[in-house]
């Protein structure tokens, strides 16, 4: 039998980078994996509230190496071993079915979104399998006991601790602990072995995914140039982002590695999943169709070759009705995923994990290696509003699909509240505590219900485009709505769906920050990290 204070199953980057933390701070950990790695997992777009997550944990815990991987020039520099691709902000195209990619001057099929000034302090596509291997090795640096290859069979949790049942090559070992937290995805370990219920009627959007990596494929840009699209200069070359191709059935997002993969998959609607018949078990055919229907996604894969077999994975939503109980947690994505636009899931991630290295370090009067239970209901509530808040602006996002217009002013509102959240945790203070995307503060969660209640309206629930008059009106609301957030010059006709980091408006709009223009001007150095 082994004793240990905390055991956390599933060693994807969340797990291990937790198990880490918990060991680094004294505790007897042990990080159980069913299989080995490396191993391939999706998820890979990292944001800027990632970056300062990860920059805070280094600091705090003495992790160089978090540092280095929350920007990409620094990523190069040390740790060059572990691929990743730039990632310079957001960009969408719109397309037709049937027709070549098309824009004109005015822009009105394309939207740029940076995320920072310069490639060496942008983000990165993190490539999963080498990133998740690299905290594991570090967990196990810190302390963590690692357990590859080792399936559990049972579970029996109490108040006076957990018990697990493990197999590993035939060899059964009994695993005792203080707490567990479960850190294995969707249909996770204890929703398996608890009652916990469903909660996936909260979640409004509904998304089917379809995805490999592949070599070989061509940067968008040229491709549309070929098509005789107009491609007006932007604020960052656009297929160094997380390029999301708009279309009828859904979106496609394709992430380029600096080695030339680039990490693909379709996020269709119901009626696109049926469109492309992905549930008939031909996943290679309904790529085949995608590609099909779209002539330019067609030329930029032409030569294109999976790195394996194309995957249908289903739908990708789930939603649990609890994130801790008696002596277990679990982790975000354990306990709801909405859908990858925007990016959401590793910067929730490391939220989660910061809020739980704390709670686990700051455990007091019970069993060590038990947060309190203050600390835990504070987790879970976090997590509720944060899985709605995400559900609100993807939701919506779906919903002004079949309108270009709209899409591009809705984006505005995702934008406003993260630019708004980066500056601030940058210039005045941060915290993992500090809810994501604005769910906690009321005003924030108001504008994101209203835009879902808008958009149905406009386009009968995703099933029209809007006319031009409610076009203009809905996007003139969403000007005046993230006015409170917007340091980002947001939402402003003048760019032409390109948006650069422009500093310039950060100083003028200090006031939204409750600081001075000279006080900005002070703190810059700060923004380019």
């Amino acid at each position: 039998m082994e004793r240990t204070q905390v055991v956390i199953v599933g060693s994807g980057f969340a797990g291990a980078l937790l198990a880490r933390l918990l060991a680094s701070q004294g505790l007897a950990v042990t990080l159980i994996e069913r299989g080995r790695h490396p191993r391939f997992a999706i998820g890979e777009s990292s944001t800027p509230l990632a970056s300062l997550c990860l920059e805070r944990l280094a600091d705090h815990y003495g992790q160089p190496d978090l540092r280095h991987l929350a920007a990409h020039g620094r990523w190069l520099e040390h740790l060059p071993g572990l691929r990743r691709g730039l990632k310079r902000g957001f960009t969408f195209y719109r397309h037709h079915p049937g027709r070549d990619y098309a824009n004109d001057e005015a822009n009105g099929a394309r939207l740029l979104v940076a995320a920072s000034p310069t490639d060496y302090v942008a983000d990165s596509h993190w490539l999963r399998e080498d990133v998740d291997q690299h905290f594991v090795r570090q967990a196990e640096a810190a302390g963590a006991l690692y357990r590859d290859r080792t399936r559990v069979t049972a579970i029996a949790i109490s108040g006076r601790g957990v018990r697990l049942r493990t197999e590993r090559e035939g060899a059964i070992r009994e695993v005792r602990a203080e707490m567990l937290v479960d850190a294995t995805g969707p249909g996770g370990l204890l929703r398996r072995a608890l009652p916990i219920p469903s909660q996936l009627k909260r979640t409004a959007t509904r998304s089917l995914l379809l995805f490999s990596h592949f070599t070989g494929a061509r940067l968008f840009a040229e491709v549309a140039r070929e098509a005789g699209a107009a491609l007006p200069a932007g604020p960052y070359p656009e297929d160094w982002a997380a390029v999301h191709h708009v279309l009828d059935e859904g979106w496609m997002y394709v992430l380029r590695f600096d080695d030339g993969v680039v990490s693909a998959g379709l996020l269709a609607t119901p009626t696109g999943a049926r469109r492309f018949s992905l549930a008939k078990g031909d996943s290679a055919g309904s790529w085949q169709a995608l590609l099909a229907r779209y002539p330019s996604l067609a030329a930029q894969f032409q030569d294109a070759r999976p790195s394996f077999p194309v995957r249908f994975a289903g739908r990708v939503q789930h939603r649990l009705a609890r994130a801790t109980g008696e002596r277990w947690v679990a982790l975000p994505h354990t306990f709801a995923f909405v859908d990858p636009l925007f990016s959401t899931g590793i910067a929730w991630s490391l939220l989660a994990v910061e809020r739980l290295a704390e709670a686990f370090g700051n455990a007091r009067g019970g069993p060590r290696g038990v947060p309190s239970v203050t600390a835990l209901r504070r987790y879970e509530a976090l997590l509720a509003g944060e899985a709605d808040q995400i559900d609100r602006v993807v939701a919506a996002a779906y919903l002004a699909l079949p309108d270009f217009g709209l899409f591009a002013a809705q984006t505005m509102l995702y934008f406003a509240v993260v630019s708004f959240a980066e500056a601030r945790q940058r210039l005045v203070a941060g915290s993992g505590w500090e809810a994501f995307l604005g769910a906690g503060e009321p005003d924030v969660v108001s504008v994101y219900r209203e835009s879902v209640r808008r958009l149905a309206r406009l386009t009968g629930r995703g099933r029209h485009p809007a006319s031009a008059g409610d076009r203009q009106e809905y996007v003139g609301w969403v000007a005046r709505a993230i006015a409170p957030w917007n340091v980002a010059g947001l939402a402003d006709p003048r760019r032409r769906n390109l948006y650069p980091v422009d500093l310039d408006v950060l100083v003028d709009r200090s006031h939204l920050l409750g600081l001075t223009p000279s006080g900005v001007r002070r703190a810059l150095p700060r923004l380019r990290r």
